[in-house]
């Protein structure tokens, strides 16, 4: 599977999203999370948010025995992003994990919470080894260049958002602010929420058609397009293995200029918005 730089650390482009894993079937969802560790899905996305802990304790689960093969992502809500709150997030977090540290460890999103206190716990959660990095999750330009006022540039592992085909609203300005500053980006819902192209429709027959001169899915290709750029992750979920194995599939699969021209032209950037649009 292609890799990117995420952080100080090279990551699979393809990774594995929890959100509302609780309401899978739960052998149905750990089977997946480790069919996907099979596959190079190592990249496994989480929150103390998903399910009120139950997503963390799913991965938990799943990873028994496995621990070492997952690069491991959890995040704190704005509402515990204190210093001292941080902290003990974390540690829950950790506890619901059954492991000891968390491969990079980020704010959800902005919340009231002076960001040089939430810094501050990470670098205390850093210097403790209970994280190895630290990011943010629908974070705007203002919010990052706020954040780059109190902490090195180096230091912000990522920056995940929403991105899909029918939303590329970060291609404006947060993904070149990403770019310069060597953040990484993750996409969350990458097949939007309920809203992936219909196959009968004019984006689908792109899709299709570009999917047949692979031997892929439309899924596939949509995963492709939205990782061609160096630092591009996603993360969508797959809470059973015939979805993991699909997504998987996506993670050697370039496009060419050509397809990627088509691809741009099928779903338009379009004007930006007011806002960073989130989920």
């Amino acid at each position: 599977m292609r890799t990117n730089r995420f952080g100080t650390v090279e990551v699979p482009v393809i990774g594995e999203g929890t959100w509302y894993f609780e309401r899978a079937a739960r052998a149905q969802a750990v089977a997946a999370v480790r069919r996907g560790l099979d596959l190079g899905v190592t990249h496994i996305d989480t929150a103390e948010m998903y399910g009120a802990g139950r997503a963390e304790e799913i991965v938990g689960e799943a990873l028994s025995g496995r621990r070492g093969e997952a690069f491991l992502v959890s995040k704190v809500l704005p509402s515990n992003a204190s210093r001292k709150g941080t902290i003990a997030a974390c540690e829950a977090s950790l506890r619901r994990l059954k492991t000891d540290h968390l491969d990079c460890y980020l704010l959800h999103w902005p919340g009231s919470y002076p960001l040089e206190e939430t810094v501050a716990a990470f670098e205390a959660l850093q210097a403790a080894g209970k994280i190895k990095a630290w990011g943010v999750s629908n974070f705007d330009v203002d919010d990052l260049d706020a954040l780059l006022a109190v902490a090195d540039a180096k230091d912000i592992a990522c920056n995940q958002v929403l991105y899909h085909l029918k939303e590329r609203a970060i291609e404006h300005e947060v993904l070149p602010w990403c770019e310069k500053h060597g953040v990484a980006v993750v996409a969350y819902s990458p097949f939007g929420h309920d809203d992936f192209p219909e196959a009968g429709s004019s984006q689908g027959k792109v899709l299709a058609e570009i999917a047949r001169a692979h031997g892929a899915t439309p899924r596939q290709v949509a995963l492709a397009f939205l990782t061609r750029r160096p630092g591009l992750f996603a993360i969508p979920k797959a809470a059973d293995v015939a979805h993991v194995e699909e997504n998987a599939g996506a993670g050697d699969l370039v496009l060419s200029v050509e397809e990627t021209a088509r691809m741009e032209k099928a779903f338009p950037l379009g004007r930006k918005g007011r806002g960073l649009p989130m989920l």
